[in-house]
Formats: C-alpha cells, sequence, structure tokens
C-alpha cells in the first residue's frame, strides 16, 4: 500500500478548493493510500482559507502573505511525511485521477521523479505560445529531458527534497535541480482541463521571473562547484584582449605616433586588464561562497503562520 502525500498550494482559490479535496481524497481512497492532503495557502485574499479549514481530512498551511507558487510549494513539501510526495495546482486543471499511474510509472520504472506532460493543453493560445518558447530556452539551457517542466503534478520520493530549499519560481525546475543531484527523472502524458472557477495567477511578470531562475539553474548545473571556471576563464579572455591592445599601443609608440592623437588603445588597455582581475578575482570570491553555501544551513525565503491538522 502506497504512503502518498499531496501538496496543494493555493491562492485565491476559494471556488476550487473543496472539488479539489473531494477528488484527490476519492482517488486516494479508492487506491487505498495511506495519504495526507496538504494545503498551503499563500496569502489569499478572498475565503481560500475559510473554505480550507472546513475540509477533512486536510493539514493547512498558511503563510503570512503572498510568497509565491515556490515558497507554497516548498512549505508544503518540508511538511510531507511519506514516502511519495505529489504536487498539483490548485485551480483544478491537474486531474488527480492521474496520480495512481503515475506513482505506478515510477515504481515499475525505479524512477525518483515523474513528470506530468500536459500534452493536450486547455489553455489560451498566449500562454501556450508563452510556455513553448519558455520551454524551448530550457531546452537549450538545462537538458533536463521534460517537455512540460511548467507542469506542477509531479511524483517524488521523499528524499528527493533532503536537502533542497527552492526559491523564486524555482518549482518549474525541480526536475532539473534534481537531475543535476543524481536522481532519475521520468515524465508521462496527463491530462489537462481547463479552468471553471478563479483566475489565473500567470502573467508577464512570472514569466520573466521562471526566465530568469532559468539562468541561475544553469548556472548551478555547469558552474555550481567550479565558478573559477566560468569567471576565470572571462576574466583570462579580457586579459588576452588587454595584452593584445597593450601590443597595439607599443607599435604605435614605436612608428613614432603621438599618443594624444591615438589614446583609444592605451584605453581598452587598461580597461581590459582591469577587468579580466576584477573576474579572476569574483571567480576566487565565489569559490569561496560555494563552499559556505555547502558548509552551512540556508535560512528560508518564507514565513509560516500556521500549521493545522483537521482530521475526520
Amino acid at each position: 500500500m502506497a504512503k502518498v502525500s499531496i501538496v496543494v498550494p493555493v491562492y485565491n482559490e476559494e471556488g476550487n478548493v473543496a472539488e479539489l479535496h473531494k477528488e484527490i481524497k476519492d482517488v486516494c481512497e479508492a487506491n487505498q493510500y495511506e495519504y495526507e492532503i496538504i494545503f498551503v495557502n499563500d496569502g489569499s485574499s478572498d475565503r481560500t482559507e475559510e473554505s480550507c479549514k472546513t475540509l477533512r481530512p486536510l493539514k493547512y498551511i498558511g503563510l503570512r502573505r503572498n510568497f509565491g507558487q515556490t515558497a507554497a510549494m516548498d512549505a508544503g513539501i518540508k511538511a510531507a511525511q511519506y514516502e511519495y510526495i505529489v504536487t498539483m495546482d490548485g485551480d483544478r486543471q491537474n486531474d488527480p485521477s492521474d496520480i495512481p499511474m503515475m506513482i505506478q510509472y515510477l515504481e515499475e520504472n525505479d524512477l525518483d521523479v515523474v513528470s506530468g506532460w500536459r500534452k493536450h493543453r486547455k489553455d489560451t493560445m498566449m500562454k501556450k505560445f508563452t510556455s513553448r518558447g519558455a520551454n524551448l530556452l530550457r531546452h537549450i539551457l538545462v537538458h533536463d529531458g521534460i517537455h512540460d517542466s511548467g507542469c506542477s503534478l509531479k511524483v517524488y520520493r521523499k528524499e528527493c527534497f533532503e536537502h533542497i530549499n527552492l526559491y523564486g519560481e524555482q518549482h518549474r525546475f525541480i526536475p532539473a535541480i534534481l537531475k543535476i543531484k543524481g536522481f532519475k527523472v521520468g515524465e508521462v502524458v496527463v491530462n489537462h482541463r481547463p479552468r471553471i472557477a478563479g483566475k489565473t495567477k500567470y502573467n508577464w511578470k512570472r514569466t520573466i521571473k521562471g526566465f530568469v531562475d532559468m539562468i541561475s539553474v544553469w548556472f548551478w548545473n555547469k558552474y555550481s562547484t567550479r565558478p573559477l571556471h566560468l569567471l576565470g576563464g572571462m576574466g583570462f579572455l579580457f586579459l588576452l584582449l588587454g595584452g593584445g591592445c597593450g601590443i597595439w599601443s607599443i607599435v604605435l609608440f614605436c612608428e613614432g605616433r603621438k599618443m594624444s592623437n591615438n589614446i583609444f588603445p592605451p584605453l581598452l588597455t587598461i580597461f581590459f586588464i582591469i577587468i579580466g582581475i576584477l573576474l579572476f578575482i569574483f571567480g576566487l570570491m565565489s569559490e569561496i561562497l560555494v563552499k559556505t553555501y555547502y558548509g552551512t544551513h540556508v535560512d528560508s525565503s518564507y514565513s509560516i503562520k500556521e500549521i493545522s491538522e483537521y482530521k475526520e
């Protein structure tokens, strides 16, 4: 019998939480899971809190303000106690009936993560276009082997999150982060439903934040343990450019040209050499910071107001 924790971040979803809870509960009981349902209220301004507190069984986590979906998901994951952690959106577009199939796929293929692929999305054309563009960039930069990392419906083994803290919009890139750490990631096609109640929380600001976090994941994948290789390499390139400009300045001087009329080459020499030295210094400082990061506890980016457990 599988033991499952279902983590659902919710923000202004008063029209969805009750029906979503019922769907999750029905699926878990039909498959005889030992389960817990965790709703994380990300500072909702409607009656989401009141609606959640009428549901049974439920572990309710309320954040002090709106910290974002990633923070809410991180809080829920850290509160989960069972061997499998399922994450999904609170807007009912993810289908809880896909959970048993995803758990079975994970077990049969000895995977650590199974990510949902919304192959036939029920979203607006603009949202589909933005998502496809983001997926293309993610494929180029991250190479996580996932078609649809933005799908929140995923199944994880609990040990995946033993040493991971999520920030920004990084919930989209959890499979990539875990793959970097050596976990095995798979993907299955899942059902995607149109939104019935509430309003979408996605906008251009989240798209930009997601792109910035994608760059962060790319850097972490390539240079998390060796930032000096990137910054030092760039510094070496600038020093070469500075040396070339220095030779150019010497040639002009030997030809008897007045340096007052050819100030550009010496200025470039000084500029490139200074930038090169600074990049080397930043690389060394980054190496020290990385060692500090791996050796100390990372503070949380959010604050929990309450954790309540409501049993049947």
